[in-house]
């Protein structure tokens, strides 16, 4: 009885103690999402504003010839 006791105990801290590391790694995947998101977001701000200077080069190139 004890001895089921004791491994109950252990289990339960066990048991916890996965709680809390899935509880972990679930918030830092949102965090790392997060950061994707904000990347991609500035990657097509970037993308955007060189076609625009690209559009710009080839309005001029075209008026020189």
């Amino acid at each position: 009885m004890m001895s089921q006791n004791r491994q109950e105990t252990k289990d339960r801290l066990r048991s916890e103690n996965d709680y809390q590391i899935n509880l972990k790694a679930e918030l830092e995947i949102q965090h790392l999402h997060e950061k994707l998101d904000h990347l991609l977001m500035h990657q097509w701000d970037r993308l955007a504003e060189i076609q625009e200077i690209q559009l710009d080069l080839l309005s001029e190139m075209s008026k020189k010839q």
